[in-house]
């Protein structure tokens, strides 16, 4: 067993809670700027590209009178201190201003993700005891609508973007009395609740108190909500920034787009941080255009999954196709990268040991050629990042440092607050997930699974206390569920699921992660599923990205209309695929090594139910649909 410790930099007064930071500031600097909220293209009904998206600042003392506004609203319509209130919405600045209001109301929200099925919603404010909801559109509401009948406690609704009518009956609409509200109308409601009754109720809580209840993905079974306090949250925000994380938010004029779902506990944890360090925070939800709302943004550090950098990386990678020379030049631009980086060690500036003098020279020029317009495509300001949810990858992760954005991958669950383990912009062992944060323990069990201790550790399931004490040791540690080793300067490593290992039936332990990870970085490839549970050898079920391989067609003269159950079996695209596939082998044993594959017709995808809305694989499901594809493996 190892075990590894880091100090808390920063203590959390049992007294805290997550508004204490919103209203003070506002008395001391009104007018700092600490939002940016989109004034452009921003609303859910106007065409991203219309016009160059436009942002407005925020002040302190602005955001404090919003979220002062709200909390009396959500107070004169009954909401109580404690009382769950489901928020169904993408990311976007009301989300925000929303989160603070109902922690000075008092209440705990509970995010649903907006992509949610009927019945998933009515889980989740069911098991919740929800009183409210807030929706962000008709469309949500429709949704709602739906449950509704079936959730006795949920006595009031209200909607972001109001288009009228929202309380209509009927088909669609909400059964009578029940009536749907904008927030507007929510506002104008507290217009009577002194300054008084909300200070009072704002300043009940404390650090122990639940701020919300997140709930877990789901990848088997129904998802289960993680119980967070004030406490929880405040503890890894200010110890992050303050600790490991510092040198981002020191940056003069720090600042961060957040695209990621709010809903998932990674950009909750994002959202009190920047709050916290005094920075500036922009919403957008349209990932599809990401690029155009980074450049008119232009944040100083980003927050992503690893998908969103294969997809930047991906991008120049296929618009350089175009040009035999210019795909030449990009391709020596990204081993420079990767070459300057790797030669940087674990540091993230050149010294006398680093870089030798040719390499610098080459990658003072691809600077010009390639490098600084990769950065300007993202804003040009953005010179950290930081990852989560899954593997990033050696190769993606030395190709951005030498191209000037240093991503720091991190590691946690939602039970643990979203983080626990981080690398340090200025000490980044690539390959790792980084050590314990301040305040955390990592520990190594004798069966190799990763326990959890700490600040950020969460208080239990709500309403379940037979998987809280499943999840948790005799002492108070966390299960993981994941399994990883620790190195001797306490640097994490996660090499895979326990419960996704698989057996082979010559007795071999395979994890699929690692040969997923390296697979999914080929620029053709959207998802990967490798079997071989009881089998006689490791196999492995791709699926395609379409705009890769619209792209790949196009430099082939192939017709654009070509359709991916016509590729399935192409000898060209299989052969590209093979390349990714014995890449991920070179990882591996030649025992978990993957034999066979094949090609599907169609991506493992949320709306089909094949992922989660943090894009985990539902395995279960997959293997279960395509059973007859897996079997085929093995004819």
């Amino acid at each position: 067993m190892r075990e590894y410790s880091t100090p808390a930099v920063v203590e959390v007064p049992a007294s805290a809670r997550l508004t204490d930071t919103v209203f003070e500031r506002a008395e001391s600097d009104p007018g700092r700027v600490i939002l940016r909220r989109k004034t452009g293209p921003a609303s859910s009904r106007a065409r991203p590209g219309d016009r160059e998206t436009a942002w407005r600042d925020v002040t302190a003392r602005e955001f404090r009178d919003e979220v002062a506004a709200l909390a009396k609203g959500f107070m004169a319509a009954g909401i109580g201190e404690g009382d769950r209130v489901g928020l169904m919405s993408r990311t976007r600045y009301e989300w925000t201003v929303l989160d603070y209001a109902l922690w000075a109301a008092g209440a705990v929200p509970v995010p649903v993700y907006e992509t949610s099925s009927a019945e998933q919603v009515e889980w989740i404010l069911s098991n919740s005891g929800a009183r409210a909801v807030v929706v962000e559109t008709r469309a949500h509401l429709e949704v709602v609508a739906e449950v509704l009948r079936r959730l006795p406690d949920v006595r009031r609704v209200w909607v972001i973007d109001a288009d009228p009518p929202t309380a209509a009956g009927g088909p669609g609409g909400l059964a009578s009395p029940m009536a749907a509200q904008s927030l507007d109308e929510l506002v104008a409601e507290g217009a009577e609740v002194g300054e008084a009754d909300l200070t009072q109720r704002r300043t009940a809580a404390g650090a122990g108190d639940f701020a919300t209840i997140i709930y877990t993905s789901g990848t088997t079974g129904r998802p289960k909500g993680c119980e967070i306090t004030h406490g929880n949250l405040l503890a890894n925000a200010r110890n992050a920034v303050s600790g490991p994380l510092a040198v981002i938010f020191d940056t003069p004029g720090a600042s961060t787009l957040l695209f990621l779902p709010l809903a998932h506990s990674f950009a909750r944890l994002i959202e009190v941080a920047v709050v916290e360090a005094g920075g500036v925070l922009g919403h957008t939800s349209d990932v599809a255009h990401l690029l155009p709302e980074l450049a008119t943004f232009r944040p100083t550090f980003l927050l992503a999954v690893p998908r969103v950098f294969e997809k930047v990386y991906n991008g120049a990678e296929q618009q350089a196709a175009g040009s035999r020379t210019r795909s030449a030049i990009f391709h020596a631009a990204a081993q420079t990268a990767i070459a300057w980086s790797s030669a940087l060690g674990t540091h993230d500036t050149a010294s006398a040991d680093g870089p030798g003098t040719a390499l610098r020279l080459r990658h003072a020029v691809f600077d010009r050629l390639v490098y600084r317009r990769l950065r300007a495509a993202v804003g040009g300001r953005v010179g950290h990042s930081v990852s989560g949810g899954a593997a990033l990858g050696d190769r993606l992760s030395h190709f951005f440092r030498g191209a000037g954005i240093t991503i720091v991958e991190g590691y946690g669950l939602t039970e643990t607050t979203a983080a626990s383990t981080v690398n340090r912009p200025s000490r980044n062992k690539i390959g790792t997930v980084g050590q314990p944060l301040p305040g955390v323990s990592v520990r190594i069990a004798d069966d190799g699974e990763i326990l959890l201790a700490g600040h950020n550790r969460f208080v239990g399931y709500w309403h379940n206390d037979g998987a809280t004490a499943e999840a948790l040791t005799t002492d108070g540690w966390l299960r993981t569920g994941d399994i990883g080793d620790l190195d001797d300067e306490g640097y994490l490593r996660v090499t895979g699921r326990k419960k996704e290992l698989i057996v082979t039936a010559g007795g071999k332990n395979v994890s699929p992660a690692v040969l997923e990870d390296r697979i999914r970085a080929h620029p053709l490839v959207s998802q990967c599923l490798v079997v071989g549970d009881g089998r006689p050898y490791v196999a492995a079920l791709i699926t395609l990205d379409p705009e890769a391989v619209r792209a790949w067609l196009a430099r082939r003269n192939r017709p654009a209309d070509t359709s991916l159950s016509q590729l399935t079996d192409d000898p060209d695209l299989i052969a590209e695929i093979q390349t990714a596939v014995d890449d991920a082998n070179k990882a591996v044993s030649r025992a978990e090594s993957i034999r066979r594959f094949h090609v599907l017709p169609t991506d493992f995808t949320e709306e089909a139910g094949y992922l989660t809305p943090s894009l985990k694989l539902r395995r279960n499901i997959v293997t279960k649909d395509f059973a007859d594809e897996i079997e085929a493996l093995y004819a």
